[in-house]
């Protein structure tokens, strides 16, 4: 999560709040079953990625024992502990939420992985305070629709990277139809979004200086996973509501109902995009 996403325009306190119960409350039984049916497999995501598209995804990305990874906006850690732990890649993980990352460093260390997987708190729509030429991949998956000035991330991200890096990233709110004012006002009501047009995402990455690979819609993800949440969320909505309080459990399932409807419509699609870094990993 970035801190445009935690108290950015539009964002109030209860959203606030709902973030850090997510992340602080991590472990949370009812938590832990919403995300069990929510994905299948609970890597400790909380977005829209399934561990099958993980892995599919990362996969591409080339990764060995000596690469590094660079985590952005990466939450409670689980999907970066898991790549570590499949490829033995060195995994940096950044986000804002302090309690993201004392969740994903208690994840990476209970996997055995604490010295392959670390987190660190970071505002990912600045700077990021890493040298030129860090990694060899970075990684932001749902996130990027909440940094203010896409076009400086993603020319810092082509910054970090070596020659012949990667980067991957999933922009889940592509305008691809007609919306209404409330529509949107509803599927930005957890906090700061910036909704892109079709095709605006590979013109931003080749202008920060990567070749484009691959484009992809991925929008079934989010028609998928947002119906399961939301109905996972209804069925144990006793201890959520404890948890949450009523305002903010009301305000999330109507936040899914709205995305449900505007991805199964396609008026709004998720898109996968992976680039690279012009030049080789040998070169100078």
């Amino acid at each position: 999560m970035t801190r445009a996403a935690a108290a950015g325009r539009g964002a109030t306190s209860q959203h606030v709040r709902l973030y850090d119960a997510t992340y602080a409350e991590f472990a949370l039984d009812a938590r832990r079953q919403v995300r069990l049916e929510t994905y299948g497999e609970d890597l400790g995501q909380n977005g829209w990625l399934t561990a099958a598209e993980w892995r599919e995804a990362t996969e591409r990305l080339e990764l060995h024992e000596e690469s590094s990874v660079l985590d952005v906006a990466c939450g409670s850690g689980g999907p970066a502990v898991e790549l570590a732990g499949r490829t033995g890649a060195s995994v940096v993980g950044v986000d804002v939420n302090p309690h993201a990352i004392a969740t994903a460093g208690e994840l990476a260390r209970g996997a055995g992985l604490g010295a392959r997987a670390r987190f660190e708190v970071a505002d990912a729509a600045r700077p990021l305070p890493y040298a030129a030429g860090s990694f060899d991949a970075a990684i932001c998956i749902d996130a990027i629709n909440h940094l203010p000035d896409r076009a400086a991330r993603l020319a810092d991200w082509h910054r970090l990277l070596r020659p012949g890096g990667w980067i991957l990233f999933t922009d889940p709110i592509v305008v691809t139809g007609l919306l209404t004012s409330e529509e949107v006002a509803a599927r930005a009501s957890i906090g700061f979004f910036v909704f892109s047009p079709l095709g605006e995402d590979e013109r931003l990455a080749r202008e920060a200086g990567f070749d484009l690979v691959r484009s992809e819609d991925t929008t079934e993800n989010v028609v998928a996973v947002s119906r399961r949440w939301h109905a996972a969320r209804a069925r144990l909505a006793a201890e959520l509501v404890e948890d949450e309080g009523e305002e903010t459990f009301d305000g999330l399932q109507r936040f899914l109902s709205t995305v449900h409807v505007l991805a199964s419509e396609r008026r709004l699609s998720r898109h996968t995009i992976l680039a690279r870094k012009e030049g080789t990993a040998d070169a100078d």
